[in-house]
C-alpha cells in the first residue's frame, strides 16, 4: 500500500471507531434506560446526563451505521431494529428481550471495535516503520501552502 494510501486507510479506520464508540454509548444507555424502567425508576434523558458528559455531537453522526464485515471484522448488530425498538412498560417477556437484544448488540459492538483497534494499530505499526526508515517520509504528512505547490508547468 503506498504511504498515502496507508494513511487514509488509517484516517478510515479512525473515523469507523469513533462511528463505533459513538454507537456502542448509545446502546449501552438505552439498555441502561430499558432496564431502569424494568425496576420502577422512570426512564429519562437526565439519566443520559452523566453518560454523554463532555462528549461531542457533530452533524458527521449518522442515524444508522452501515458496514459490512470482511475478513476478520465481525459482524455489526441491526441498529436499525434496535433503534425502532423501545421498551413497553409492564411488559416484562417483551423488554427481556429488548434487554437480551440490546447486551448482545453492545457486545458485538465491542468485538467490531476491538477488531478495528487491531487494525488501526496495524496502520500506524507499519506508519511509524516506514517513518523510521526513511524519516523524510514525515515531512510528506505537512500541509504545503498554497503558494508554495509546484504546478505542472513549472
Amino acid at each position: 500500500m503506498s504511504l498515502p494510501g496507508l494513511r487514509r486507510y488509517r484516517e478510515t479506520l479512525t473515523a469507523e471507531e469513533a462511528r463505533v464508540s459513538y454507537w456502542r454509548r448509545i446502546i449501552q444507555a438505552r439498555l441502561d434506560l430499558v432496564r431502569a424502567s424494568m425496576t420502577g425508576v422512570p426512564p429519562a434523558v437526565d439519566n443520559l446526563r452523566g453518560l454523554f458528559a463532555g462528549h461531542r455531537l457533530t452533524s458527521e453522526r449518522r442515524v444508522l451505521i452501515q458496514v459490512v464485515a470482511i475478513d476478520d471484522m465481525p459482524p455489526l448488530p441491526d441498529l436499525a431494529d434496535l433503534w425502532a425498538r423501545d421498551h413497553r412498560p409492564g411488559d416484562l417477556t417483551y423488554n427481556q428481550t429488548l434487554v437480551h437484544d440490546l447486551s448482545k448488540a453492545e457486545s458485538q459492538l465491542s468485538a467490531y471495535r476491538t477488531a478495528l483497534h487491531r487494525r488501526l494499530d496495524g496502520a500506524t505499526g507499519e506508519l511509524i516503520a516506514r517513518y523510521r526508515a526513511e524519516p523524510g517520509l514525515c515531512l510528506s504528512a505537512l500541509p504545503v501552502a498554497p503558494n508554495q505547490r509546484r504546478t505542472a508547468d513549472g
